[in-house]
């Protein structure tokens, strides 16, 4: 039963609340060709070390199972693209963590959504639900060959939330097809070949920077890893500064995702003699505090070694 708030209206009110795109999907379990190469690519010890991408499958592909009554979901994008980026002579850090922690800012954001249009819960990359997934069934993008939610006309640089509804809408979102075409361009930008060609289980988050950079937990990085580093310590936005549909981003309109200055400020010099108490404040109410400092440090150290 619809209680008669139409699609135009959720989008329109999303809008007006400052995201940049929104859809609405049917509630159905994920299909299951996804939901296989899921399994799939966990089975092949591709998700690495975050063994909580295998946990609570059930509620992954089913949302009603992780929040009773859903009948709906409503997929939201909020752009955080940067009017300026780090000098390609410092240290890189992803272009995400410039500003303050998006969990803050979309936790904000989706809360506001959620009272406005009667929602039953709503997440932002805090519960095993499949983003990319319901981003594309309810029209907001497809899934590139990067892996990343491809916005048409917008690009990739997008944080993506979702609130669940208890009401079934009289129409929803068109899904939208595949459009990376023969591009390869940012399969033959990753350094490590984490990327290759084909679905999701031709991912192996084991050799990607950013998985090595963020969620790692190991004293040191390999030689390898190493070696492909750059100047990277946190992050790497390689797959999508290659692709072509980033050249229409625009700067985000988020203050509170705009690069902090004490970031863009930061010298080579200045992150490698960082204290416990710097970290402290320097990245208090930052995505970058998922790098726990003896972490970050470690990835200081690896850059460092690559100008040796």
């Amino acid at each position: 039963m619809s209680n008669g708030i139409t699609l135009e209206q959720i989008t329109q009110t999303a809008h007006q609340l400052g995201f940049s795109a929104c859809g609405i999907a049917p509630a159905h379990d994920v299909k299951k060709e996804v939901s296989d190469a899921y399994l799939q690519w966990i089975a092949q010890g591709h998700h690495a070390e975050m063994n909580y991408l295998a946990q609570h499958l059930d509620k992954r592909f089913s949302p009603s199972l992780l929040v009773p009554g859903t009948k709906s979901i409503v997929s939201v994008a909020l752009n955080y693209f940067p009017p300026q980026r780090i000098p390609s002579t410092n240290y890189q850090i992803a272009t995400y963590a410039l500003g303050d922690d998006y969990h803050d800012v979309l936790k904000e954001k989706l809360s506001q959504l959620q009272e406005a249009i009667g929602g039953l819960r709503s997440f932002c990359d805090t519960a095993p639900v499949l983003e990319r997934y319901w981003a594309v069934q309810a029209g907001v993008g497809w899934i590139g060959k990067n892996h990343q939610l491809i916005i048409p006309g917008a690009g990739s640089h997008f944080f993506l939330g979702e609130v669940f509804l208890p009401y079934s809408l009289s129409c929803y979102s068109t899904p939208l097809p595949q459009r990376c075409g023969t591009c390869d361009a940012c399969l033959l930008a990753c350094p490590t070949a984490a990327l290759t060609q084909g679905d999701a289980s031709c991912f192996n988050a084991e050799r990607c920077l950013s998985y090595q950079t963020i969620e790692y937990r190991g004293a040191t990085l390999s030689q390898q890893i190493t070696a492909h580093m750059g100047h990277s310590i946190y992050g790497c936005d390689r797959c999508q500064d290659a692709c072509p549909w980033n050249r229409f981003a625009t700067p985000t309109a988020e203050q509170r995702l705009l690069p902090r200055p004490s970031l863009l400020s930061m010298t080579k010099e200045a992150w490698q003699q960082l204290t416990p108490e710097q970290y402290r404040k320097l990245l208090k109410g930052s995505a970058m505090k998922r790098a726990k400092y003896d972490m970050l440090m470690r990835n200081i150290k690896a850059a460092c070694s690559n100008e040796e």
